[in-house]
């Protein structure tokens, strides 16, 4: 199968023809249908963030399953399902308190570039491949362990369910899980990319207001507005953004998101907010980078500063009901889809991403690339989405 192989970091991806190891107990074969184009991948190609190389990037896919290996009983051949970064061993102490994204299977991934036995599935001529984050869907096919699938509804179309296993969960969980008390208190968030703008949708579905968003790129500001944002801020035309954003709250913010992950806004969302106000950190930055805050007003104030890895989601109960609201016209995710790719052309996906793109751009596995056309979100038959409760990431 072909797939988009990164063999060192500051080089382009190229499209290999990979063999597939026969599925062992627990693996399970899916046939790719969109894979959504996510910052986290710009840093590995960047060298920001490392990974066993050579890898096959993706980690925010939708397919069907093609077949299973021995044992796997949460999914069958025909199942839709989206690939999950964080697997689910469901007997840890975070597994059991509904904090997946912690559980230590995820580092089995990370430190050894294979799945959660620590072995690839991937070779090219004789050689393994590394998987990325178990997942790599960069490709026409993915091995993943059962525990990183999600069954879904199969009228979903597969750009929206892509981008669900990732940029959705993590910005709309940060809101849900993170900030319901930001209902009818103002909000800055901030970065307008996949993650910012979903966390938009999440704070605009608790109530919140107003909803102030910050980016560089006038376009991406117009496009936090369709999806909840009620007033926006481009850092480069005002003087000084903070006074701005206080000006259009009528005082300094209880609350705000860094979708960006670079110390300077992560720094600035802790300055924006007043006495007792929380930040919520969603965005990830290279290894290694640290943020100097100021000791004094963090006590004095009582500020908040809190991590939030994948939307700190529940994802076999948040993954359904998140496409339970998109389903029922509560959360526009058809909104956040820029250009579609075909995977030969992924390269210049990433290049159009590190050149301020708008939307999030997904590669498609099969049809022609371009302009994504999905109109509103489809209302279908009220079923039930819920996948078996050890099945996540």
């Amino acid at each position: 199968m072909k797939a988009a192989v990164l063999h060192r970091a500051r080089t382009p991806l190229t499209i290999e023809d990979l063999d597939l190891a026969h599925l062992r107990p627990g693996d399970v074969l899916v046939r790719v249908q969109a894979a959504g184009v996510c910052h986290s991948d710009l840093h590995y190609i960047n060298g920001d963030l490392t990974a066993k190389l050579p890898a096959v990037l993706g980690h925010e896919g939708a397919g069907v399953v093609e077949a299973v290996g021995p044992g796997v009983t949460r999914v069958q051949p025909g199942d839709s399902v989206i690939t999950m970064w964080r697997p689910r061993c469901g007997e840890c102490e975070f597994c059991l308190t509904g904090r997946p994204a912690l559980c230590g299977l995820g580092r089995v991934h990370s430190e050894t570039g294979g799945l959660i036995d620590g072995e690839s599935r991937l070779s090219l001529r004789g050689s393994t491949v590394h998987h990325l984050m178990g997942v790599s869907c960069f490709a026409e096919q993915c091995v993943v362990s059962e525990r990183s699938v999600i069954p879904i509804d199969p009228d979903v179309p597969p750009e929206i369910s892509a981008v669900t296993g990732c940029a959705v969960v993590t910005g709309v969980g940060a809101a849900l899980n993170h900030m319901t008390g930001a209902a009818g208190e103002a909000v800055a968030v901030i970065g307008a990319g996949g993650v910012g703008l979903s966390a938009i949708m999440g704070l605009a579905l608790l109530g919140a207001y107003p909803i102030v968003t910050i980016d560089t790129v006038d376009a991406k500001l117009e496009l936090a507005r369709s999806v909840g944002a009620t007033h926006t801020v481009n850092p480069t035309t005002v003087t000084d953004t903070n006074a701005e954003i206080a000006r259009l709250c009528g005082r300094a913010p209880r609350w705000a998101l860094d979708a960006v992950g670079a110390a300077a806004t992560l720094r600035q969302a802790v300055d924006m907010v007043g006495t007792g106000g929380t930040v919520v950190a969603v965005g990830l930055g290279r290894a290694g980078a640290t943020v100097e805050l100021p000791i004094n007003p963090l006590v004095q104030q009582e500020k908040t500063l809190i991590g939030s890895l994948y939307g700190s989601a529940n994802t076999p109960l948040q993954i359904p009901e998140i496409l339970r609201l998109y389903r029922a016209g509560k959360l526009p995710l058809e909104r956040l889809l820029g250009r579609s790719y075909e995977l030969g052309e992924i390269n210049d996906a990433y290049h159009a991403m590190a050149t301020g793109a708008v939307g999030r751009a997904v590669i498609r596995m099969s049809g022609p690339a371009g302009a994504h056309t999905l109109g509103s979100a489809p209302r279908l038959a009220d079923k039930s989405l819920a996948p078996s409760s050890t099945s996540s990431t």
